[in-house]
């Protein structure tokens, strides 16, 4: 019997009708563990139930959610008027969804229903075969994977993945064929666009007969018939020529195709995951790309961001790098190296970023953390650049936070607790190694995560 999914239970109503009094235990019930709580809560998704929104239950949800990273259901109860206005506060603070009680049909089951599937997504995003292949902590992170895993394994619906050269696109794409298809042995094809001759593309895509052309000695599938049952993954697709893009269009609609010198139609079957470097709706609306199959391809589209934009997960991706070299004595960064590698730009992104953890592990030598002295001289930087790159980034930071109407107190605020928070993240919730991280004691660490708290609580 496999481990009960804890439910947070937050009631934002002075006398809760019998229905939610029971609704805890009903859950129980149903296989879920409920932790009843009004304060933070660190795992688990969860129900929160109000009879109007105030900005109590806002925060509550904001809390629990980390800015949508754990999914809460807001249930509204008593009659409350719940305009349309209401449900998008309530998803801006966090909320994963919303239900109106008393205007939901049979709501103990829907409420089941939807916990089911977030703790199933939950489990697979904490699963080892997640865990083994999508490495990071940032925010961004967390909300993107679990939408991309929700797709994989309960969908069979075709998928664009959008991001820059280096991001991970086709190791997103083996990800989710492997979700697809639990336990099986699936087919997953894999075809670079940027590779395929036109001249050669029908016999690529569609095989051909013996005898088709000069130089079919024998018959031979092609991409089509190989995917059947399982997943084809069309690389950097905004490279295919239009007269690709009408044949693709016919296959994916009809699920049939002929071979080339052939004349007897071929069923296949397969999941369609396109990845793609370009802004598609740019190429479409400038005619470069098919609206139809455009519309046809991307069921679900999801970017994937830069290496830039996530840079919390420099360092576990460097220590996870660092364990493929290592995997029995896996060395630590010393803190040179861990601001080097945090202040560096990455133009290749997270393959650019494995790259130089390669080369610094040729050069290290064992024995010790990794050190200035393992990093290759063309990488070496002067220490103006470390102080300008450092200033850079903490004055940017400081102007959007001013940006968006914050004072000095509150800056100062936040910045502490976002240290803490990183530092905790980076440690693995360690409170030893994230003091030692931010060079205060463990005592210290311990009173301002409590201070924190307690402001928290008192508003």
């Amino acid at each position: 019997m496999g481990e009960k999914s804890v439910v947070q239970f937050y009631c934002f109503v002075s006398h809760p009708p019998e229905p939610i009094t029971n609704l805890p235990s009903y859950l129980e019930s149903m296989d879920f563990t409920v932790q009843s709580e009004n304060g933070l809560a660190d795992t688990g998704c969860g129900v929160l139930v109000a009879d109007n929104v105030s900005p109590d239950v806002l925060t509550a949800v904001s809390n629990h959610s980390r800015n949508g990273e754990s999914a809460l259901l807001v249930v509204l109860v008593g009659g409350a008027t719940v305009k349309n206005r209401v449900c998008w506060e309530l998803t801006d603070a966090g909320a994963a969804d919303v239900l109106v009680w008393e205007e939901t049909p049979q709501p103990t089951l829907r409420i089941a229903a939807l916990l089911k599937r977030w703790s199933e997504i939950a489990a697979l995003v904490r699963s080892p075969l997640v865990r083994s292949n999508i490495i990071g902590n940032s925010s961004i992170w967390a909300k993107l994977v679990p939408q991309i895993v929700e797709t994989a394994h309960f969908t069979r619906s075709s998928m664009v993945l959008l991001g820059e050269s280096g991001t991970g696109k086709e190791l997103l794409a083996r990800l989710v064929h492997a979700l697809s298809n639990p336990g099986k042995r699936a087919p997953l094809v894999v075809v670079d666009c940027t590779t395929v001759v036109p001249e050669l593309s029908g016999s690529e895509f569609f095989g051909h007969e013996r005898g088709a052309f000069t130089g079919a000695h024998t018959s031979r599938d092609g991409a089509f018939a190989a995917a059947n049952g399982g997943t084809l993954f069309l690389d950097e697709v905004g490279e295919l020529p239009p007269t690709l893009q009408a044949q693709l269009l016919r296959v994916i609609q009809e699920k049939t195709f002929k071979r080339v010198g052939g004349d007897q139609w071929i069923h296949t079957d397969f999941r369609l995951i396109c990845a793609t470097n370009r802004d598609l709706s740019v190429e479409v609306a400038e005619g470069r790309f098919r609206r139809d199959l455009y519309y046809r391809i991307a069921t679900h589209v999801y970017r994937i961001p830069p290496l830039r934009e996530r840079p919390e997960d420099i360092l576990p991706l460097a220590a996870f790098f660092l364990r493929e070299h290592f995997p029995k004595n896996t060395p630590e960064l010393t803190p040179p190296m861990t601001e080097y590698l945090m202040h560096r730009d990455y133009p290749g992104n997270v393959r650019d970023l494995r790259q130089l953890v390669a080369r610094i592990a040729t050069k290290y030598v064992g024995h010790g953390p990794v050190g200035v002295g393992d990093l290759p001289r063309d990488e070496r930087p002067h220490v103006t650049w470390m102080e300008n790159k450092r200033t850079e980034l903490f004055d940017e930071a400081v102007k959007r936070a001013l940006a968006v109407g914050m004072g000095l107190k509150e800056i100062t605020k936040e910045a502490s607790e976002t240290a803490i928070r990183l530092a905790l993240g980076e440690a693995g919730g360690n409170l030893q190694k994230a003091a030692k991280l931010l060079s205060v004691t463990d005592r210290a660490l311990q009173m301002r995560r409590a201070i924190g708290s307690v402001e928290k609580e008192g508003g």
